[in-house]
C-alpha cells in the first residue's frame, strides 16, 4: 500500500476537526443551559467574570472558553485577558429569536446518543423507532432550532412566494399545520394573521399538549391542537395545509399528501418545507446535506421504517417529492416557490 502523505495529512486534518467538534457538543449544550453565552454577547469577560455572571465555579468556566476560543465560537483578546462574542456569533449562539438557533440543534445532538443502542440494533435488524421513544431533549431541540427558521424566513419570504396565501389569510382563512410538533410554525402564523383559524395537528400527545401551553404563553387563542395522525384528521376547508420539514418522516406519505389533497378547498394551497437537497446523492455531499444525512440515519428513517413507511428520509429530493404530489396524491400542479441553504419550499395545488 503506498500512501499519499499530502492526503493523508489532509483527511487526519478533517478527522481531528471533527473529533473536536464532536467533543465540543457537550460543552455548547452546557455553556447554553448556563447561560454563558448570552453573558459573553452583553459584554467581554475574563473567566472568573464569566463564573461571577452566572454562579459557576471559575476553574471549568476557563477550559470551556478556551475550548471555544480553540474552536472558533469565542473570541480571545490575549492583552486583556478577556472572552467575547461578536455580533454574528451572538445572533446564532445568543439568541433565540435570531435565524439559527445552534445550541437548539445541539440538543438534537444529545439525543442521538441517548439512543444510540437501539440505532445500533435498527441497523442490524431493520426496525424502526416511533418519534415519541426518543429522548424529549429532541423535540425541544427540534422546536428551537426550526423556530428560528420559521422566525427568519416564514413571514419575510415564504409565505409571500406562494401566490395569493397571505391575502386570504389577512382577510381570514383556515389553515393547518401537519406535524406541527410544539407548535412553533402554528403560533407563528396564527400572531400574524389574527382573523385567521390555524389547526395543529400531530400524533405524538405530549408535544400537542407542549403546542397547547406555547398557544396559551404566546396568547395565540386563534389556534387549536389536536392529536391526529396526518391521514385521519377530520376537519376541511382549509385555504391552506403545511407540512413543515416532517413528510420525508411519514410512514404514509402519499396518503398524507392525498389527505391534504382532499381537505383543501378546491383553490387552496399545500406547501411543503423540505431540507435542502438535490435528487442524486453526490449531489448532497456538502457539509448541509452531511448534517441531514446524519438527522435522517437516527430519526427520520427509523421513524417511517416503525411503521412500515418507505423511509424517504431527510435529503428525499423535489423528483420524489413532485412524484407523490402530482403523481399520486392528485396535485395538478407543484412549483418550488423559495429556498434558503437548509430549506426548499415547494408550492402544490389541487
Amino acid at each position: 500500500m503506498t500512501v499519499d502523505e499530502s492526503r493523508l495529512h489532509e483527511f487526519l486534518h478533517k478527522a481531528v476537526g471533527d473529533l473536536g467538534a464532536a467533543m465540543s457538543a457537550v460543552l455548547m449544550s452546557i455553556g447554553d443551559e448556563l447561560g454563558f453565552y448570552k453573558a459573553l454577547a452583553k459584554e467581554r469577560l475574563s473567566s472568573a467574570d464569566l463564573a461571577a455572571r452566572t454562579g459557576t465555579h471559575e476553574r471549568y468556566v476557563r477550559e470551556w472558553l478556551n475550548n471555544q476560543a480553540a474552536g472558533g465560537y469565542v473570541h480571545y483578546d490575549a492583552a486583556s485577558g478577556q472572552y467575547y462574542l461578536d455580533d454574528e456569533q451572538a445572533l446564532c449562539l445568543a439568541d433565540p429569536g435570531g435565524p439559527v438557533d445552534l445550541p437548539g440543534a445541539y440538543l438534537i445532538v444529545q439525543d442521538l446518543f441517548h439512543i444510540r443502542e437501539q440505532a445500533t440494533e435498527n441497523f442490524r435488524n431493520g426496525a424502526g423507532m416511533e418519534w415519541g421513544d426518543h429522548h424529549r431533549c429532541l423535540f425541544h431541540g427540534t422546536e428551537r432550532f426550526f423556530r428560528a427558521g420559521y422566525n427568519a424566513n416564514l413571514l419575510s419570504s415564504w409565505l409571500p412566494a406562494l401566490d395569493g396565501v397571505q391575502e386570504k389569510l389577512s382577510r381570514g382563512g383556515k389553515a393547518a399545520d401537519i406535524g406541527c410538533g410544539h407548535g412553533a410554525s402554528t403560533i407563528l402564523l396564527a400572531k400574524a394573521f389574527p382573523n385567521s383559524e390555524f389547526v395543529g395537528y400531530d400524533y405524538h400527545p405530549q408535544s400537542i399538549e407542549t403546542a397547547r401551553e406555547r398557544a396559551k404563553q404566546a396568547a395565540a387563542p386563534n389556534t387549536r391542537f389536536e392529536i391526529a395522525d396526518a391521514t385521519a384528521y377530520r376537519d376541511g376547508d382549509f385555504d391552506l395545509i403545511a407540512f413543515f420539514d416532517c413528510l420525508h418522516d411519514m410512514a404514509n406519505p402519499e396518503g398524507a399528501a392525498r389527505h391534504a389533497h382532499d381537505a383543501l378547498k378546491p383553490d387552496g394551497t399545500c406547501m411543503l418545507v423540505e431540507p435542502f437537497a438535490g435528487d442524486r446523492p453526490e449531489e448532497n455531499f456538502n457539509p448541509v446535506g452531511r448534517v441531514f444525512y446524519g438527522a435522517s440515519s437516527l430519526i427520520c428513517v427509523p421513524v417511517s421504517l416503525a411503521r412500515n413507511g418507505p423511509a424517504l428520509g431527510a435529503q428525499a429530493g423535489e423528483k420524489r417529492l413532485r412524484d407523490i404530489m402530482v403523481g399520486k396524491a392528485g396535485f395538478t400542479a407543484m412549483r418550488r416557490a423559495a429556498e434558503t441553504p437548509f430549506n426548499i419550499i415547494l408550492e402544490a395545488r389541487p
